[in-house]
């Protein structure tokens, strides 16, 4: 998680809904448990077309 913000954005969102779906439960403690900026995820995320979904706990598109 360390080096997620110079990943592909795809192989992002993959590693980021992965820890939303086995880790954190929901997006503020996945920000709080591995220092993200949320607004800078949601940014990267919104730029290829996913929101999150707080009712999925997962970014969806």
């Amino acid at each position: 998680m360390e080096n997620l913000n110079r990943k592909d954005p795809y192989m992002m969102l993959s590693i980021v809904n992965m820890k939303l779906r086995d880790e954190c439960d929901s997006l503020e403690a996945l920000c709080k448990d591995y220092d993200l900026d949320m607004e800078e995820l949601l940014g990267r995320m919104d730029a290829i077309g996913y929101t999150y979904s707080m009712a999925n706990n997962q970014f969806v598109g």
